[in-house]
């Protein structure tokens, strides 16, 4: 710029303006930034976007998902994190096929030495379309494998001795009682049973509902949603995920219906489930049964992204290193239109998931914002906003696989799902935290901000292998699901009561919106606790570590 005309007292202006910007250039050297202060009035915003009726539910691949991604994304940027996505976006784009049952299309017939049966579809079976075939047909003779489980460090093995090659194999629901709660959860899930099945060469897999199971789900609920599609994340190969194509028919069936299953067997299935139900023993046994399984299927393919952005550490090699925080941003969209016939009226259907997981996102949003307002961290921390958790952990379980940063930096993560922020906590409990050494950081990040760390209140529900988290334990990656607890700071309410009840009345209802009596002040305390957790675990001068002889550890990190 170039100076005319000026007078003395413009120069002198000019020298004093000059000495006084240097002095606080100065000062702006020497003072630290401060961060930000947790803000409620954010979290509720972000909550109210998210959970509003335009979004119809936020279901997979469906428009209205995608302008809550669009919402996260703008999110990220205003805060200045990076694009950790595919090709340089914040998305990670993720195909799914999505597998029809044909109607009417399903059958399944037992034959036994006093005839053939055909059973009930929805009444006494449930099947659920081939994600690899559009016709399928099985027919072969049946065995009985107990459980079904294979657990070698807690002494179990249901194919002793057993030969299932080319059978259709029978397994109880569930497993045995003295697994522990976290370990016998991943151990007795029908995911892995199959895989147990399919390895022995077994051609088809069905599952009897026990009587004990009854008790917890009736098998009628299970009906409402025999004819929903199912979804699987493709590969790059071009095929669905975990599909095993040797087991060429599955099916479910009632406890009242499989008695005829195991008609001329050396043990009754009325024996078996007294053995289940008091916690005996049950072992496997040769059947004298047939089964002819058959039905017809249609794919559709849909897309929905993961949303992924990073904040860079400051540490030359520690920041090559990611703390991951996950949240899964999908719900599961409409409900069938009915109408209320006393009163004539419509009745809502849209889910609009405020606290199963708008609430989790807007505080993994919040927590973005608060780190990223102050100093880096020593190691880079990941935010991981997934699709497709509703449908079976999906676009966790896709990330985990197809990671957009080196699956061996991903050092821990912090899962945040469904925090039942309508109390004002006194303790959060860490799922999965006694399998490593994220325990003892959750526990001192929390006590920082006088919040206590309590064991699982609840572990009959098997919580830890029902988050996103749960992916990236089998990635072999430390992972903890933090939840809000059941202690209350205001001794005239009862945590426990009103978590249990929102899980009764408003768990995947019309109900769970935005007009529940949410605590913003729980859900701002509940981002500072998130990100305390995160600091501690990015300054920590050792990345986290399973415990030794750990379960998971052993059987997913060697």
């Amino acid at each position: 710029m170039k100076l005319t005309h000026l007078t003395s007292a413009s120069l002198l202006s000019l020298a004093m303006l000059s000495a006084c910007g240097q002095q606080e250039a100065k000062q702006e050297t020497t003072v630290s930034v401060q961060p930000e202060q947790v803000d409620a009035e954010r979290i509720k915003a972000h909550v109210e976007f998210l959970a509003d009726d335009t979004l119809l539910g936020r279901d997979t691949g469906s428009t209205g998902y995608q302008i809550a991604a669009n919402y996260v994304i703008s999110n990220f940027k205003q805060i200045g994190l990076q694009p950790q996505g595919d090709h340089d976006t914040f998305e990670q784009q993720v195909t799914f096929r999505k597998t029809f049952l044909e109607e009417g299309s399903a059958t399944l017939a037992v034959e036994t030495a006093s005839g053939t049966k055909e059973l009930v579809f929805k009444d006494e079976f449930l099947a659920s379309g081939s994600s690899i075939e559009k016709e399928s047909f099985v027919q072969a003779d049946t065995v009985f494998v107990g459980y079904g489980i294979i657990a070698s460090d807690f002494g179990y093995n249901d194919y002793e001795n057993i030969d299932v090659e080319g059978k259709v194999v029978v397994a109880l629901t569930g497993r045995p009682h003295d697994l522990p709660s976290e370990e016998g959860a991943h151990i007795g899930s029908g995911r892995e049973k199959i895989r147990h099945a399919a390895e022995r060469g077994a051609v088809g897999f069905i599952t009897v509902h026990t009587p004990k199971r009854n008790k917890v789900r009736d098998f009628s609920v299970s009906a409402k949603y025999a004819s929903a599609p199912r979804l699987s994340w493709v590969g790059k190969d071009g095929k669905p995920n975990g599909v095993y194509e040797s087991i060429k028919g599955g099916a479910y069936i009632n406890h009242e219906a499989a008695a005829v299953l195991f008609e001329g067997a050396a043990e009754s299935l009325e024996s078996v489930f007294e053995k289940d139900t008091n916690n005996e023993a049950v072992k496997g046994f040769a059947l004298n049964s047939k089964v002819t399984m058959a039905k017809k299927s249609r794919h559709e393919e849909i897309t929905s992204p993961n949303v992924v952005a990073t904040l860079e550490g400051s540490d030359p090699k520690l920041k090559n290193e990611y703390v991951v925080f996950s949240a899964h941003l999908d719900h599961i969209g409409v409900s069938k239109h009915h109408v209320d016939h006393e009163e004539g009226e419509e009745v809502d259907s849209i889910n609009n998931g405020a606290l199963d997981n708008a609430s989790g996102v807007s505080i993994l949003l919040e927590t973005a914002r608060l780190l990223a307002s102050q100093p880096a961290p020593k190691r880079s921390v990941l935010f991981v906003v997934v699709t497709g958790e509703e449908k079976g952990l999906l676009g966790s379980s896709y990330f985990a696989n197809n990671p957009t940063v080196p699956g061996t930096q991903m050092v821990a993560n912090v899962n945040l799902d469904m925090p039942l922020i309508l109390y004002p906590f006194a303790d959060v409990i860490a799922f999965g935290s006694t399998h490593s050494s994220l325990g003892p950081i959750v526990e001192s990040a929390a006590g920082k901000v006088d919040v206590s760390l309590s064991p699982d209140p609840m572990p009959e529900q098997a919580l830890f292998t029902r988050s996103d988290h749960y992916s990236f334990v089998k990635a072999g990656i430390p992972s903890v699901f933090l939840m809000t607890g059941f202690k209350s700071k205001d001794p005239n309410i009862d945590g426990g009561k009103m978590f249990k009840d929102f899980l009764k009345n408003h768990y995947h209802q019309h109900s769970d919106q935005i007009d529940l009596p949410i605590r913003w002040d729980a859900a701002a305390d509940f981002a500072e606790v998130n990100m305390m957790i995160g600091l501690e675990i990015a300054n920590g001068d050792k990345r986290p570590a399973w415990n030794q002889g750990d379960f998971f550890g052993k059987t997913f990190a060697q």
